[in-house]
């Protein structure tokens, strides 16, 4: 790295020394006034989520974009973010209190994602959902083409879309939820299956749950990943990706810093130079990693390096985790800063001062969850700093600075175009790099590749969503935010301000017309309604349907009948005659306890949110399961008496009870014969799991 580099780091930080302190008072004032002690309106959410893991082809569609271009493990989400899986394809997304699988053939989006709101939608395929904690105050929905279903408790769902969009297919494992659409409302129960059909009214079939298929089983496996992992001891279950430290490093205690993660890398390894830097908006520059447990160790915590080899250290595991972009601090960058761009890793107990828009009380939040640091430490480094200005940061010392290979440069054009870090760094002098200042944030403008990502230029085909399925429109409960505007419409502001994101008012100001924001329809209030059961045979008994006991759960070791495959079920639903009405006889059998009334488990870890148990306690028919009047009622309903107590296990020890929904997207032309009113059963459930 050359003396021009650094003299212009020199020269920006003299020019900077003024406004530091004229905007340290003003600072100083806003941090004692009642305001600051609410967030702000332009703090960005705590909440984001990781593209896990990916089978296949996935492809990513960025925010406000319009090009499809291959996806990239680690990525972060966020709201307006979209993804494909295509044939043959499956997808993880990660959100730390839940987990999200994508089956082949789908297509999902976040519609909005903060700290109090998670709402996505499935516009085509299946998707299984893992919901280890709920907050009171959290809505958790996904809108499909006719209807907004509401997750009410933790539990285990799936969700899926026809190929055509006018039928929705509900599975509830385990917990309860509401699904809306049309003026009508339906509260669903574990153990049912529901089929919502219809897109100008919302007609419901209910029926029991049968055995897992290929992509529940594959979900399964996923999930099994938090069981019993040691990382949980030292890390909170709510940090993303934390699962992935327990196969590729090792914890050691340290009597400084506790416990310290140290991951298994080739010698030279250095934190935040594996991996490219992309925008995101609200926050802006964001790392990217490339290992495959890079995400939690990038995004929370604080790395040190202990007889020359690198550890991370998380944040408390009592304190909820708040993302951060990248926990670095900058050297350089700008124009007059000789044409690179330096970073090294925030050490333990330093203040990491965000280059966006940003309260106090933010700063406070992001930094206490991270790192053992005091809110006085905090307040000291805010009110001293100049939030979204080019600046230096004074008085303080940096441990990872004088590391020997701790500090990562690169050209700065390589910076903003999402160049892989590695093959682009250039070498850094550590005496030069001594006497620099660094900064809150790199002063560079973002190219297009940015926020496309390295492989927006790759020569392979990028799969797609049909036309038909990227355009379509969702039912939702809760309205989103408007979709955020393209890069290309804001470039110019950025380009104005480089390194700094466009403000949430004045992103508002540059969103599309409304004829983008059609595509999401809010349901007018809903009435209650209740669901038909399915005619024709009990669930007990129906084609294709193993056998359940008392928790609405396949029996084990059960012989079952073949049935139609997955693929061959209905595209679309077979006309019905059976549209809801209020039933004066859907209520649970006498002296049976009620579904959701279950004592909470004694066992439950308090680092860990608290996950339902196994349910061995529901009546073998469902509520909603009970004949029409002036039917025959049916003798072949299997018996069964309601366990006394509870006597369920805290934790499933073998989990063979997905549903036998269909693999999506893979109907044929024309659907095969069933019964009527009905839709054909799936021959997977005779599978039994992996």
């Amino acid at each position: 790295m050359n003396n021009v580099f650094f003299c212009g780091i020199l020269r920006q930080a003299r020019a900077g020394r003024l406004a530091i302190a004229l905007v340290g008072m003003t600072l100083a004032a806003i941090a004692l006034s009642p305001l600051a002690k609410a967030q702000d309106q332009d703090d960005p959410p705590g909440r984001v989520a990781r593209l896990g893991y990916m089978e296949g082809s996935v492809s990513f569609q960025p925010a406000g974009e319009n090009e499809w271009v291959e996806a990239a493990p680690n990525r972060p989400m966020t709201t307006g973010d979209k993804l494909w899986a295509d044939k043959d394809s499956r997808a993880e997304v990660q959100l730390g209190s839940s987990m999200i699988d994508l089956a082949p053939n789908t297509g999902f989006s976040f519609l909005n994602l903060d700290d109090h709101t998670i709402q996505m939608e499935v516009t085509a395929g299946a998707i299984n959902i893992r919901v280890w904690s709920l907050d009171p105050d959290n809505v958790f929905e996904i809108d499909t083409p006719n209807q907004a279903f509401t997750v009410t408790e933790a539990g285990r769902y799936r969700v899926e879309t026809s190929d055509s969009g006018d039928y929705t297919v509900v599975t509830i494992r385990e917990g309860a939820g509401e699904s809306t659409g049309n003026g009508q409302g339906y509260t669903l129960h574990a153990g049912q299956r529901t089929t919502f059909s219809g897109t100008t009214t919302l007609n419901a079939d209910v029926e029991q749950i049968g055995g897992p298929d290929d992509f529940d089983n594959w979900s399964d496996r996923r999930e099994h990943r938090y069981d019993d992992s040691p990382s949980a001891h030292y890390v909170s279950r709510r940090v993303v990706g934390f699962e992935d430290l327990d196969e590729n490093g090792d914890w050691q205690p340290s009597p400084e810093y506790g416990h310290v993660w140290f991951p298994r890398v080739d010698p030279g390894w250095a934190p935040y130079h594996y991996g490219h830097w992309a925008w995101i908006d609200p926050w802006g520059w964001t790392w990217v990693d490339d290992a495959r447990w890079g995400y939690a160790p990038f995004h929370y915590g604080r790395w040190v390096n202990v007889y020359g080899r690198w550890g991370w250290i998380p944040g408390p595991v009592e304190e909820r985790p708040v993302y951060a972009p990248a926990l670095v601090v900058f050297v350089g960058g700008g124009p007059g800063a000789g044409g690179n761009v330096a970073w090294f890793p925030l050490g333990p107990r330093e203040v990491f001062v965000p280059a966006y828009r940003v309260s106090p009380t933010y700063v406070n939040r992001v930094n206490i969850s991270s790192t053992n640091v005091s809110s006085t430490t905090v307040t000291n480094v805010y009110n001293t700093t100049v939030i979204n200005k080019t600046t230096t940061i004074t008085n303080v010392t940096y441990v990872n600075r004088s590391v020997q290979g701790g500090t990562t440069a690169m050209p700065q054009q390589a910076f903003a175009s999402a160049q892989p870090v590695a093959k682009a760094s250039v070498a850094v002098n550590q005496q030069e790099l001594a006497r620099a200042p660094v900064m809150s944030r790199a002063a560079v403008a973002p190219a297009p590749q940015a926020v496309l990502g390295p492989r927006a230029n790759a020569a392979t085909h990028v799969a797609a969503p049909p036309a038909a399925v990227a355009s379509r429109q969702v039912i939702a409960k809760t309205a989103p935010p408007p979709p955020p505007p393209s890069f290309a419409s804001r470039q110019q502001a950025l380009t104005q301000h480089p390194g700094q994101p466009v403000a949430r008012q004045e992103m508002a100001k540059m969103a599309p017309p409304s004829a983008a924001a059609a595509r999401v329809k809010v349901a007018p209030p809903s009435k209650p309604a209740t669901a038909t059961p399915a005619p024709a045979n009990q669930p007990g008994n129906r084609p294709g349907a193993m056998p359940a006991n008392a928790s609405g759960r396949p029996q084990p070791n059960t012989p079952q009948p073949n049935h139609p495959a997955p693929a061959n079920r209905s595209a679309e639903p077979p006309a019905r005659n059976d549209r809801p009405v209020p039933q004066p006889n859907n209520r649970p059998e006498p002296n049976q306890p009620a579904p959701n009334n279950r004592p909470a488990p004694n066992n439950a870890s308090p680092n860990r949110p608290v996950e339902p148990p196994a349910r061995n306690d529901h009546p073998a028919a469902q509520p909603n399961n009970r004949p029409e009047p002036n039917q025959p009622a049916p003798n072949n309903r299997p018996q069964s008496t309601p366990p006394a107590g509870n006597n369920r296990p805290s934790e499933p020890a073998q989990r063979n009870d997905r549903p036998p929904a269909a693999q999506p997207n893979n109907h044929p032309a024309q659907p095969p014969a069933h019964p009527a009113n009905k839709p054909p059963k799936d021959k997977d459930q005779d599978k039994k799991p992996e």
